[in-house]
């Protein structure tokens, strides 16, 4: 048997290294039983989704543990149709559309529901010769808790994501809003949905209608920022495929209408290499909310990286457009919560549409900007609610320079000048009933 229930709490990177020779053993029976026949690779993409490759379970136990497996560089440099965007950025990307190296991380396993003898392990990535990926997601993510471990603190994290239910006409599934409905309508989808997420023993904490109509959330409970974010996406995976097995799409767009909103609302605590709770310490909570505080207008396209996303930002009636932080308070974009041990800062800048992994990086970032620095936010301080200003600010801040690198925050800034392009290109429903009006 794998051991692929994921331990709750912080964890530090070291201790997930030191899982990797109880996994790779136990996954090698496996294989040599036969329950085990194929294992599927996964690397988070910009777009927070998975480029994955298959692979049969002998040739993965047999050579790619160690040696590792190609993926073509293109995949953190291409647009959401899988098309490379050019950009200075993405050149050494997309010159030859040469191999990076998957690295998989054990620590990750889990069975894929419904496709019995089927594992995934979620990859990290780097060159041929050993080099970092600056541009990958998870690349950024693991050196910020580097930096983290540096401070002697280590980050928990807990992540909620709202989805929405619809036909393939793009109607949600209820006429009306869910928040803390029994979901009645919704019982047989979501009794398929939910049985296939916790055959990935991701350790789902609690589950609930939304306020929108067909909307849902997930709540995935505390553990270590990397699993944290690699566990949402594996939900989003597999929600999205019992959904469609019930043809049901299940959409993570910002906002499936005007006046909707969809979120990833990020919970963080940190603690020591102990597990003790550190944000009980005098001040280190208030310097790094005021870090996030500070940083969260450079970093509007972290949180926004689509056009969609600005529908939220504008319209959403609990989106974070002014920056505050309050106790216990949902229309403050960070919100104070718990108390003791389970004392959190909920950060709500996030869209449903946004990378998991840059989003908790940048979170990380900011808050030990904070911690080290002292910031002090201006106030009356707002999100940018507009593609446009928002990609001007990622671009012309040193600070988001400094706490991101020039390569991910120019490879952000190009993804969001090709969003923009191809927006500016397309013909929709609301210009075409526009065009009507002015008949």
């Amino acid at each position: 048997m794998i051991p692929h229930h994921r331990p709750r709490g912080p964890r530090t990177l070291g201790a997930r290294t030191a899982t990797w020779a109880e996994l790779a053993a136990a996954l090698r029976a496996e294989v040599a039983g036969g329950s085990v026949r194929s294992v599927l690779l996964l690397v988070p993409d910009p777009h927070a989704r998975f480029a994955a490759v298959e692979l049969s379970a002998r040739f993965f136990a047999d050579t790619v543990l160690d040696a590792g497996y190609g993926v073509c560089s293109y995949v953190f440099a291409w647009d959401p149709a899988r098309e490379a965007v050019v950009a200075p950025v993405f050149e050494p990307y997309t010159t030859f559309y040469g191999d990076l190296l998957m690295r998989p991380d054990l620590a990750t396993l889990a069975p894929l529901p419904g496709e019995a003898g089927t594992w995934l392990v979620v990859c990290d990535v780097e060159w041929p010769d050993g080099r970092a990926v600056p541009i990958a997601p998870r690349t950024a993510l693991r050196a910020q808790l580097a930096a983290a471990e540096e401070l002697g603190l280590v980050p928990s994290v807990g992540i909620e994501h709202e989805v929405t239910f619809t036909d393939p006409a793009g109607r949600p599934l209820t006429t009306g809003g869910l928040d803390y409905a029994t979901l009645d309508p919704l019982r047989p989808l979501l009794a398929a949905v939910n049985a296939d997420v916790d055959q990935l023993g991701l350790g789902v904490e609690s589950r609930r209608g939304e306020c929108h109509p067909g909307q849902y959330e997930s709540v995935l409970g505390h553990r270590d920022a990397l699993a944290a974010c690699d566990d949402a996406m594996l939900q989003q995976l597999v929600i999205r495929r019992a959904a469609a097995a019930s043809d049901v799409r299940a959409g993570y767009l910002a906002a499936e209408s005007t006046g909707t909103g969809s979120s990833c609302h990020v919970h963080i605590s940190l603690s020591d290499r102990f597990g003790r709770p550190r944000f009980d310490e005098p001040g280190l909570l208030d310097r790094f909310v005021a870090g996030i505080l500070a940083a969260a207008p450079d970093l509007t396209a972290v949180w926004a990286p689509t056009w969609n996303s600005f529908v939220r930002l504008r319209t959403g009636p609990f989106a974070p457009r002014e920056l505050r932080c309050a106790p216990d308070d949902r229309t403050a974009a960070l919100r104070l919560a718990g108390s003791g041990d389970s004392l959190r800062v909920e950060v709500r800048l996030a869209g449903a549409d946004a990378q998991p992994h840059l989003v908790v990086a940048a979170l990380l970032a900011a808050g030990l900007y904070g911690i080290q620095h002292d910031p002090r936010p201006p106030a009356g301080a707002r999100l940018h609610d507009t593609p446009w200003s928002a990609r001007d600010a990622l671009d012309g801040s040193a600070l988001a320079r400094s706490l991101l690198g020039d390569d991910m925050v120019d490879a952000r800034v190009a993804l969001l000048d090709e969003e923009i392009s191809a927006g500016l290109a397309t013909v929709s429903d609301w210009q075409r009933a526009r065009g009507e009006r002015r008949a």
